[in-house]
């Protein structure tokens, strides 16, 4: 399959929301730990989407949405003491019909890519610590842990403890 990965327009919401939406039952039914069903609204993702944060892989025969993730260049609230110019992926979600088929693996390496050519020294993301089998993917995919992001009770703020993840691009 071909994809194009290009940043994402207004309409896209939907579509994106849609796989997040897919991706949260998924993990909800294995008991997986990293996203809260319906955490994230339509309204949050064309916000996301009108900074020019999101960017999706469109299969080009049938123009249909395979991936997407959002890709920013500073991300305070989990890497607050982090200085040096990164890429930070949040969001990266794959049609569950893809699963399997590297479109992962080809999300992040467009996103390792076009950190790079903005200057960045690293691509940085974080998973939900209780989430071994991400953790393993993205070691597997070259990232290494660097640290953890506590962000006290669950009840208080709805966010889980997160592993630290960074790939140098030096």
């Amino acid at each position: 399959m071909i994809v194009d990965v290009v940043r994402a327009v207004d309409t896209d919401g939907p579509e994106i929301l849609a796989l997040r939406h897919s991706a949260e039952d998924w993990l909800a039914e294995r008991g997986i730990i990293q996203w809260r069903p319906r955490e994230i609204t339509l309204e949050q993702i064309r916000a996301q989407i009108s900074r020019g944060e999101f960017f999706v892989a469109r299969d080009r025969v049938q123009s249909r949405i395979v991936g997407a993730l959002r890709l920013i260049w500073s991300d305070p609230v989990v890497w607050p003491d982090s200085d040096e110019p990164a890429g930070y992926v949040h969001g990266l979600v794959i049609d569950r019909a893809f699963s399997g088929t590297s479109m992962g693996e080809r999300l992040l390496g467009w996103a390792l890519r076009r950190s790079a050519e903005e200057g960045a020294q690293y691509l940085r993301l974080d998973c939900v610590e209780t989430n071994v089998r991400l953790r393993r993917y993205y070691r597997d995919a070259g990232f290494v842990e660097v640290g953890r992001r506590d962000f006290g009770d669950v009840v208080d703020n709805g966010w889980f403890s997160v592993v630290l993840f960074e790939r140098s691009l030096t």
